[in-house]
């Protein structure tokens, strides 16, 4: 009987602990796009119709608000009536149509503000659907403005634009301490509409979640070059060649995955959006390049079908390439561009302003829904190729950190993710396990408890065994002769 309890026992507990310690198959994508993800640590934001509500955002710090469809504004339910009727008093057109946040800041440091917009997956879209940014001084003075739309493979994707206060020589505007709003406002003429939880049914809410980055640069200790270099190498790169270690790419920016110069491996649904980051430091210039792998079937035709762009640390746009797709493999790179300075935010057009930072630069790979109707579900194939040349040059010299602090530097590198969604290179712990891998963490834990259970196990069966001894041991000293 006891040989049968403890048998149980211990069979039970290897097998409820098996599952954390047995590596097991990786699992298959699901035909559901994962969700855009927000920064862990973000704060919420509520949009305002108008500057008196408007929320202060702070620097350095990460939030979640929404935008409603222009379309819902027009026609507002009894409930918005009153908070509609105070946007208009703000001189709004269309309430709701337009989202204001609030800034207070000094006279001597750059702030930017990046604007990420979620449309809903499946969300019914045109061409010319999208956001426009822009930052605005107390007097309705436009310190900036840009705008981004879907484009041409109308795929619901994640959306950045960009707006700023800038203390440029050549901008004598905007130029003062108090306070500036951020102004978000939906453009285009397509519904938002999307599919319900599950991806079933036609969801009611056609807003837009979005996400606000604002960041502030502080002043330099001294005064820096203003002339943009004249000459730059713009010889198109020759791209890695090397086999492709496998890596899993953020559904965010602040889930990105780190890479540095190599050939990376992934996989990518029709849909998804995909988000690596690539540390660039002062001189030193980013090429990038995407392979998409064949289909199981050619079935048609599917225009823009890959997206790649690359942003800068406060994600504005450096500079993108599209490819069309057949079912056969396509290959697409980045137009090159110059090499990383200080002095570049006085070129008159982008890429060349956009590249005036030190810091993590994005890589952002997005595959069209549309894929999907004509090739299947996926997922396909995706090669990242990277390359980071020129020479790391000394920093302009910053008289303070920025928002968030060390916000401009390169520094030690992030760990690269494995193939399993761990960090490679982390430090192994005394245990011997990955203090940065949550599978090795778990075999930890899992070691652990397997082996306290065993222990309390073999501690019963010796116990019963000495106990079926000693009660022998009194049977024959009862009854010699049995």
């Amino acid at each position: 009987m006891w040989r049968a309890v403890v048998r149980s026992t211990v069979v039970g507990a290897v097998l409820c602990v098996a599952p954390a310690v047995l590596p097991g198959r990786a699992a298959v994508a699901a035909p559901d796009v994962p969700a855009y993800a927000f920064a862990a640590d973000v704060r919420s934001a509520p949009a305002a119709t108008g500057t008196g509500g408007a929320v202060r955002l702070e620097p350095g710090a990460t939030y979640r608000s929404s935008l409603k469809d222009p379309e819902q504004s027009r026609s507002p339910s009894p409930e918005q009536g009153q908070e509609q009727g105070q946007g208009q008093g703000q001189g709004e057109d269309k309430a709701g149509a337009k989202a204001y946040y609030r800034l207070e800041l000094d006279g001597v440091s750059n702030v930017y503000v990046s604007v990420t917009a979620i449309p809903r997956p499946g969300a019914a879209l045109s061409a010319g659907d999208g956001i426009s940014v822009s930052v605005q001084d107390a007097d309705s003075v436009r310190c900036s403005s840009d705008s981004v739309t879907v484009g041409a493979s109308r795929s619901a994707q994640p959306l950045t634009a960009w707006g700023a206060r800038e203390l440029l020589p050549s901008k004598k505007l905007c130029r003062k301490a108090g306070t500036y709003y951020v102004v978000v406002e939906r453009i285009g003429t397509g519904s938002g509409a999307g599919t319900g939880e599950g991806g079933t049914g036609l969801s009611t809410d056609r807003s837009w979640d979005l996400e606000l980055a604002p960041v502030s640069e502080a002043p330099l200790e001294k005064a820096a070059a203003t002339s943009v270099p004249e000459t730059w190498n713009s010889a198109t790169p020759t791209p890695p060649v090397a086999e492709p270690v496998p890596v899993r790419g953020g559904a965010g920016f602040t889930e990105a995955a780190a890479v540095t110069e190599g050939v990376r491996s992934d996989e990518i649904l029709p849909g998804q959006t995909l988000f690596y980051k690539v540390p660039v430091d002062w001189g030193r210039q980013l090429s990038a390049g995407v392979d998409l792998g064949s289909a199981d079937k050619n079935s048609g035709y599917v225009v823009d079908a890959l997206d790649l762009t690359l942003y800068n640390p406060v994600r504005a746009d450096v500079k993108d390439a599209s490819i069309g797709y057949g079912g056969s493999q396509k290959s697409v790179a980045l137009p090159p561009v110059p090499p990383v300075s200080y002095a570049n935010r006085y070129a008159p057009t982008d890429p060349t302003s956009s590249l005036r930072f030190a810091g993590s630069y994005y890589l952002v790979v997005h595959l069209a829904e549309q894929v999907a109707d004509r090739f299947g579900e996926g997922p396909y194939a995706l090669t990242l190729r990277v390359r980071v040349g020129g020479s790391t040059q000394a920093g302009p010299g910053y008289a303070r950190q920025s928002a968030p602090r060390g916000f401009f530097d390169v520094g030690a590198p992030d760990p690269e993710p494995s193939a399993g969604g761990g960090k490679a290179g982390g430090r192994a712990s005394a245990d011997g396990a990955s203090s940065g891998d949550p599978a090795m963490r778990a075999v930890a834990v899992g070691g652990i408890g397997t082996g306290s259970v065993l222990l309390m196990v073999l501690g019963i069966w010796t116990l019963a065994a000495r106990r079926r001894a000693a009660a022998q041991i009194r049977v024959k000293a009862q009854n010699p002769t049995a």
